[in-house]
């Protein structure tokens, strides 16, 4: 009967240990995913930002440039932003039914790696 007893508690014992185990387990592996997916996101946010920086600095360039050439700076900077809005207009109209799938199995991926 102490045999039954002491086989008892270690087995409480040892179930305790594995489900403070998994619980650690299940925390670590919650923890790493949200850390991937954070950094992936900081990289795409910061490669965004600095493609933003470029077109902004080249369309003010072109927009300078074209002003000049027409003598006239607001002609110039409305026929840049027509030329930007004609622009994302096409690649959204192009791409549209190829984006919604892409970022859907990008942010399936990275909650199932």
């Amino acid at each position: 009967m102490a045999e039954l007893k002491t086989k008892t508690e270690n087995l409480v014992e040892h179930a305790g240990d594995y489900f403070e185990t998994q619980i650690r387990l299940a925390m670590l592996s919650a923890t790493d995913k949200a850390t991937g997916i954070a950094s992936q996101s900081l990289l795409v946010i910061l490669v965004s930002v600095l493609a933003l920086f470029v077109l902004l600095f080249s369309g003010l360039g072109f927009s300078w440039w074209i002003g000049h050439a027409i003598d006239n700076m607001v002609g110039g900077f409305f026929i840049v932003a027509g030329i930007y809005g004609i622009l994302i207009a096409i690649v959204f109209l192009l791409y549209r039914k190829h984006l919604a799938p892409v970022v859907r199995n990008f942010l399936i991926a990275r909650i199932y790696e």
